[in-house]
């Protein structure tokens, strides 16, 4: 039962679990009563106040921006959202500016330190820093300050260095996270004195591991803190084994963090270096580590204070959650409870985030060993695809990790669908996104379970993908027999379109039903949204896989070839209670493309006497006019 860490609603926690593992009780803003959890939608401060007082024990982490592309991909890597901006040194303009862009962002926490401004502009103390943001701004920015269990290495004294965090805490900070220090007596001395003199707010003890023998030397040069002399010495007995430096600095951390715990401190902030490893391996050993995390919606919650309500996305973006965020930003309100009669919704244009959106974090020599460096036929793009889903290596004997739909390896749940859908891969139907049936299971399930324990959640089966033009006239005939149990919404990339979903209505696929509290609808399959979704679908072909192969070869003209021909798909079986249909239509698909086959060449291809519909036409779907019917 793992913890997790204050600001439970930002990306960077949003694939990690929710629940706190505690007895206290917690009030959603929908009045349902959950053990153990902390609220959706509270402010940073609020969420460090309902960990206090429950007395669960919670951890946050530090990230510094980083410096390079190379940097920023490997913190991106490592959690959903960062701020990347160099804060080296402000001057009081460029600082109000950063402030303004926070505002519009709906970031609503910040750290402060009198350290990023150069001398004579105006902050002579952090006190002033926060006064000044308190004054601009009012009570928006939740607001965090420096403490020194040890003292300030430029302050008099150290209960001189108290009285002055009690200022900052006066002027409007709403939390403390501590510097490093190297025992627990010296916190819990800071905490006792902190309190003595009337500082309230949370006190959060900074938690360094030491991972190299350089670090250690230069985070004491910067704080002037000394380093006590055993750690000196064991550091130095081991200074030149990377490895050693790293055990020694896990074991010395969770011993410092039990003393903590054991006296009753339940919050720890970790200083990670931007490397998660130390930070992860001492949660784990300490028990606070959740193994399987749990997750309070079926997406991860934005960080972004205006969608803290938010409850409902189409299901369409679900595998790129980015993206539906940045084409979403614009928006004043965000659905809850329901997605409602959303007639247009106004999602941002591609052109706004082409440079990163449609850019995953592979490099293109990596993408051209896992997607061909060179393709052939459409057979080769297929076989991707199935290389993808059964996680097999490809014909270069590597793994496919990604695809441009696809920038993680498969769900937990998706997994059950595995066999299935690499055979419908192998025979054009390329999937990209999928769901399936789910009929009241425990919301603690560990592939289909979100939300508070004691729930239920239920799924329909849902189907997502590219296939030809041929393919699409079979399917068009078949589904006429699943009109009243299946809702689908064919589209091509020129925007022809045909759905059976009376007069544009959405459609829920995944609801919830918790104890105390309405059903919740997280995701449904929003017919005016798949039109704006076609156009992301449809350019990620040319614009993420096309682009690696050089321009006038034959591997791009195939890539835009099926960009223009092929068909973007989604079927929804409404009939959840009962076995999925969506498989049985996709083989009456593939045998009344077969008749149609034996129809146009006068025979049926012995080898296959009708009956699989795949084999004699996998290399190629065709232009799909014949018998009456141009798609």
């Amino acid at each position: 039962s793992g913890q997790m860490p204050v600001g439970e609603t930002v990306e960077s926690a949003g694939k990690e679990g929710r629940q706190s593992g505690g007895s206290q009780q917690a009030v959603s803003r929908r009045g349902r009563r959950t053990s153990g959890w902390t609220p959706a939608g509270l402010r940073l401060r609020e969420a460090m106040e309902h960990r206090l007082t429950s007395g669960d024990p919670w951890f946050s982490f530090e990230f510094f921006p980083p410096r390079t592309p190379n940097g920023a991909t490997n913190l991106i890597a490592r959690f959903l959202f960062t701020f990347n901006r160099n804060f080296r040194y402000l001057d009081l303009s460029r600082f109000q500016k950063i402030l303004n862009k926070l505002l519009r962002l709906g970031l609503r926490s910040l750290n402060t330190t009198r350290s990023c401004f150069e001398e004579g502009e105006g902050f002579h103390h952090a006190g002033d820093l926060v006064r000044h943001i308190r004054t601009e701004f009012g009570d928006y920015f939740d607001i965090g300050v420096a403490g020194y269990p040890c003292g300030h290495p430029e302050a008099k004294s150290y209960e001189e260095d108290v009285m002055y965090l009690k200022e900052k805490v006066d002027a409007g900070a709403d939390f403390v996270i501590t510097q490093l220090f190297f025992s627990a007596s010296s916190f819990l001395k800071f905490l006792t004195d902190c309190r003595r003199v009337g500082i309230t707010v949370p006190i959060i003890p900074g938690i360094f591991p030491i991972q190299s023998y350089d670090s250690l030397r230069q985070l004491s040069r910067l704080s002037g803190l000394a380093v006590p002399e055993e750690l000196h010495l064991a550091v130095e007995r081991v200074k030149d084994d990377d490895a050693a430096i790293r055990n020694l600095g896990v074991d010395l951390a969770v011993s410092l963090c039990l003393e903590l715990l054991t006296a009753g401190v339940s919050s720890l902030h970790f200083y990670t270096l931007n490397r998660e490893f130390a930070t992860e391996t001492i949660l784990r050993r300490l028990g606070l580590w959740q193994q399987e995390p749990r997750r309070m919606l079926p997406w991860a919650i934005s960080a972004d204070a205006r969608r803290h309500a938010e409850e409902v996305r189409p299901i369409f973006w679900a595998t790129r959650p980015k993206s539906y965020v940045h084409r979403t930003q614009a928006w004043d309100e965000f659905p809850n409870g329901r997605w409602g009669n959303c007639a247009s919704p106004a999602f941002g244009e591609l052109k706004d985030y082409y440079l990163f959106y449609l850019k995953g974090r592979a490099s293109k020599e990596q993408l051209l060993m896992e997607w061909g460096p060179e393709l052939t036929s459409e057979q080769d793009v297929w076989d991707v695809f199935t290389s993808y889903i059964t996680g097999n290596p490809n014909r270069q004997g590597q793994k496919v990790t990604c695809t441009p739909w696809n920038d993680e390896p498969l769900s937990a749940e998706t997994l059950d669908l595995r066999d299935w859908l690499a055979k419908l891969n192998q025979r054009g139907v390329l999937t990209i996104n999928s769901q399936p049936r789910v009929n009241g299971e425990p919301s603690t399930h560990p592939a289909f379970g979100w939300g508070p324990p004691g729930g239920f959640v239920y799924q329909k089966a849902y189907l997502e993908f590219f296939t030809c033009a041929e393919n699409i006239k079979a399917l068009l005939l078949v589904l006429k027999r699943y009109e009243l149990r299946v809702n689908y919404h064919i589209i091509s990339s020129q925007g022809w379109a045909v759905t059976n979903l009376p007069d544009f209505q959405s459609v829920a696929v995944t609801w919830g039903v918790f104890p105390g509290s309405e059903v919740i609808q997280p995701t449904v399959v929003d017919p005016v949204s798949f039109t704006y979704w076609k156009d992301e679908a449809f350019a990620l072909w040319t614009e993420r896989w096309g682009k690696i192969y050089h321009e006038g070869s034959q591997s791009r003209s195939i890539v835009s070839t099926m960009r223009n021909s092929y068909h973007l798909v989604n079927l929804v079986d409404n009939n959840f209670p009962f076995t999925s249909c969506l498989e049985s239509i996709l083989e009456e698909m593939f045998a009344a493309r077969a008749d149609f086959h034996s129809v146009l060449t006068g025979k049926v291809d012995e080898a296959d006497n009708g009956q699989d519909g795949g084999k004699q036409i996998r290399k190629s779907c065709g232009d799909g006019n014949y018998e009456g019917i141009t798609i």
